[in-house]
């Protein structure tokens, strides 16, 4: 216990003395792994997202209308004959479809009406413009292709629509910003790193007359690094509790009052998620800063 105080009060002793380089550690550290901790929350909000869209995702079988493409459509507009056994085509898919449900062209308007409501493209439309639909949840989004192939050549059927494929190119988009946000988050902590070696390797030349003494007394090699390990730890944890008060700013400020209540028509990351990577965060720059710190001092403190 007693050469545990005298390492904890050395340690002190060390960041008092190297007090500028222990003020850019911890800034450093706090801006790396407020980046990383960002980077880690874009990847479960997509994730959350994908999660939300991809459990309402629907197949969109459009009917043959007055205003449809006549290669499309021979035949003209469906008739009721044709989408009745449209809808039993789908209907005898059986447990594969969740729920399926007519959208008339009116109905298809409306909705049209409600989502372009302050836009001057309302003007130039009509409800004839928009085709008849089925609707169809399937219980299992990756059953497309047999709800396609059941339906997709049946008169009156104009064309057979996947969402899920227009959800996967923009799931893609935010993927490639995921990867960038992650790779600048991770050049940061490598000049975290950096910065520590260098701040130990200072510090550990600064104080090799009084190392070289405690080796003479029959010092450990281990109670003569633990200080410097220390200082790095305590360093890094203190730019840890910063970086965690910021990622849960980012939730409170950004996602809860700004985003969420601007885009009701998605799902947010939850406090659970944010947690998780708060934890790995701080872990992160507690784990590097004393890994980092450990091999330099074993390297410098060579007496």
């Amino acid at each position: 216990m007693r050469r545990l105080m005298l390492a904890l009060a050395e340690m002190w002793h060390g960041l008092r003395r190297n007090l500028t380089m222990t003020i850019a550690v911890i800034l450093t550290v706090a801006i790396s792994l407020t980046l990383f901790g960002t980077g880690l929350l874009v990847r479960a909000q997509v994730d959350a997202m994908k999660d939300y869209w991809y459990d309402r995702v629907e197949v969109s079988v459009f009917l043959c209308g007055k205003a449809s493409d006549p290669k499309a459509c021979p035949g003209g507009p469906v008739t009721d004959a044709q989408r009745a056994e449209i809808k039993a085509k789908i209907v005898a898919l059986g447990p594969k479809v969740q729920d399926v449900y007519y959208e008339s062209s009116q109905q298809a308007y409306d909705h049209f009406k409600q989502q372009f409501k302050n836009s001057p493209i309302l003007n130039n439309v009509t409800a004839d413009a928009l085709p008849e639909s089925f609707r169809v949840k399937l219980a299992n989004p990756e059953d497309f292709a047999q709800v396609a192939a059941a339906v997709a050549t049946s008169p009156g059927v104009e064309q057979v629509q996947d969402q899920r494929k227009l959800l996967e190119k923009f799931f893609k988009l935010l993927g490639g910003l995921q990867a960038i946000a992650l790779g600048i988050a991770i050049a940061m902590l490598l000049v975290t790193v950096l910065l520590v070696v260098n701040t130990m390797r200072v510090a550990a030349y600064s104080r090799r007359n009084a190392t070289g003494i405690m080796k003479l007394v029959g010092a450990s090699n281990f109670y003569i690094r633990l200080p410097f390990v220390l200082e790095a730890v305590v360093a890094a944890g203190i730019g840890g509790l910063l970086a965690v008060g910021a990622l849960a700013a980012e939730k409170v400020f950004l996602v809860d009052q700004i985003l969420q209540p601007a885009f009701r028509f998605t799902a947010f990351v939850g406090w659970q998620a944010v947690v998780e990577v708060m934890i790995i965060v701080f872990l992160t720059g507690v784990i590097l800063a004393g890994g980092a710190a450990w091999l330099t001092v074993r390297r410098y403190l060579r007496v």
